[in-house]
């Protein structure tokens, strides 16, 4: 499959990829959900979401639009790349099954549309204060964090590429 192939069949409306969700639970996959910016892709990410894909059968990720990253006020300069530019690297990884963009600030209204089994955030969180949380434990879901992968950072690799 060629590169842009990959990122077309991965990066899906919320209907398409509800549709495959559906479909996924059906035979009895767990879908894992995660979310965030992506802006500059490091080793971080990679093995945030590759952790993230081994507690389930399918990872779908939500990826912040241009415009949800401003919304969270990051820096006046984020985000470094563009959506589809985002989409594009993060479509080669072989752990993200389904990319979904989402132009709102929190993935609140996704995460409860896609009702995934498993929803998973990094570690700096707070369980119970995860965005979608109290969605997925009353749908029978659990909410798990994964520790960081220590020295790596999106803002510390701006600064890093500034100096």
């Amino acid at each position: 499959m060629g590169f842009y192939q990959t990122l077309i069949s991965k990066l899906l409306s919320k209907e398409d990829a509800l549709r495959l969700i559906n479909t996924k639970k059906f035979v009895g996959k767990k879908i894992v959900f995660t979310n965030g910016c992506f802006d500059i892709l490091h080793p971080g990410h990679v093995t945030y979401l590759n952790q993230a894909r081994d507690l389930g059968n399918f990872l779908v990720l939500g990826l912040n639009t241009d415009a949800s990253v401003k919304q969270l006020n990051k820096a006046p300069n984020r985000p470094i790349n563009k959506e589809l530019d985002r989409a594009t690297v993060l479509a080669a990884l072989s752990c993200v099954d389904a990319i979904v963009l989402f132009n709102e600030q929190t993935p609140l209204e996704l995460i409860t549309y896609l009702n995934p089994n498993i929803l998973v955030k990094g570690n700096d969180y707070e369980l119970e204060k995860i965005v979608g949380y109290t969605v997925v434990k009353a749908n029978g879901g659990e909410v798990i964090t994964i520790p960081f992968l220590e020295g790596y950072s999106t803002t510390r690799l701006i600064e890093n590429i500034l100096k």
